[in-house]
């Protein structure tokens, strides 16, 4: 029964363009749709979560929320769709967050990301880092750089999630998918023994500690392609993200590694649709060219935006030409892209009409 309901009310939900729901005992559930939430007229029974549950997760997952207090995990909901979820505990209730991910892998110019994701995903070696806050679509990117790989390369991928979201069908290339609880212990376990299952890339859902990223790092260092997350918003925060993991004495030769193995960090946050159809990303994208290279190793990571103003033959994309493009073409308002904006005094000249040119020279010789 309370699946039955689970059921219809996920469907209720897609129907009306839903990405996430969020059940709690006693409460109505809450859906996000367009970024905003609201409340249906459905009432969570004290015992609804503790029914539905176990028909959604496997039995580890389950004992793992027991443990810990918390669970990933993901589903397919016949004729609904697959979700991925997350089961908590709010004031000593039962709390559950689902959203809804896509079947298929949509297209490129469906997510409305340049076509230099596609670009970054025939590299041959280095890491890639896609970042965003929590609901940016970080997921949905590094699945679209898998599925272009699948159609244009040939080539052995492995990807390390918890869950997995998106299923793949090997096309040209061999494709593995190994989920946390499912098909090995934990992240550091299947990172032990990645190099020895003869990757040509990894892909590795969330880059959530040191090991991660010395294993990721090994990995680029050793001619693979690495293809990661962070909850950072932009590409400097992206750094010190990174680099916060080690003391102080250890920076200098960190900095110097990723230096040399970084490709880029593309960093997107969702806007709201003026037309009301959803969201799409604004984008910053750094790529790791000598000039760049030269700044993380010198820790002045405070030029890296003028470094990306001035990258626009690289490559390189701002989050304010980003979300001037949306704005000039109706995309999105311009109300929207200033509260967006890291520098919306900027952005406001931009939109009228005056920019201010970045001499590459200029940022080596600064400092």
């Amino acid at each position: 029964m309370a699946k039955t309901v689970l059921h219809d009310v996920l469907q209720a939900g897609v129907e009306e363009g839903a990405s996430d729901w969020h059940f709690r005992e006693g409460k109505n559930v809450s859906i996000r749709i367009s970024g905003n939430l609201a409340e249906i007229e459905f009432l969570s029974p004290a015992d609804f979560l503790d029914k539905a549950i176990p028909q959604l997760m496997s039995a580890e997952k389950v004992e793992r929320f027991h443990r810990s207090g918390d669970a990933d995990f993901a589903f397919l909901e016949d004729g609904v769709g697959r979700f991925r979820g997350n089961l908590h505990r709010e004031r000593g209730r039962l709390a559950l967050s689902l959203r809804h991910v896509k079947g298929r892998v949509p297209p490129l110019a469906d997510l409305g990301l340049p076509e230099t994701v596609h670009t970054l995903a025939e590299g041959i070696r280095g890491i890639v880092f896609v970042t965003g806050i929590t609901g940016s679509g970080k997921s949905t990117t590094l699945a679209r750089m898998v599925e272009h790989m699948n159609e244009t390369q040939q080539r052995h991928i492995i990807t390390i999630e918890d869950p997995i979201e998106y299923s793949f069908e090997d096309r040209n290339c061999v494709i593995e998918q190994r989920e946390i609880g499912l098909d090995t212990i934990s992240f550091e376990s299947a990172l032990v023994h990645v190099l020895r299952q003869d990757p040509d890339v990894i892909v590795i859902g969330e880059m959530r500690d040191r090991t991660t990223f010395e294993t990721a790092l090994t990995a680029a260092e050793t001619g693979h392609l690495v293809l990661t997350t962070l909850h950072t918003n932009n590409a400097s925060q992206s750094i010190m993200r990174i680099l916060d993991l080690y003391a102080q004495a250890e920076r200098e030769s960190v900095r110097r590694s990723l230096s040399a193995s970084l490709n880029a960090i593309v960093c997107q946050r969702l806007i709201p649709r003026q037309d009301g159809r959803g969201q799409i990303p604004a984008v910053e994208i750094l790529i790791n060219t000598p000039i760049v290279a030269k700044l993380i190793y010198e820790n002045r990571l405070d030029k890296l935006p003028n470094a990306i103003d001035g990258g626009m033959e690289d490559g390189m994309v701002s989050f304010n030409r980003s979300l001037y493009r949306l704005i000039k073409s109706g995309t999105i308002s311009e109300k929207e892209g200033m509260d967006a904006s890291n520098n919306p005094e900027q952005l406001r000249m931009n939109l009228s009409g005056i920019f201010l040119d970045t001499d590459k020279g200029s940022i080596i010789s600064e400092g």
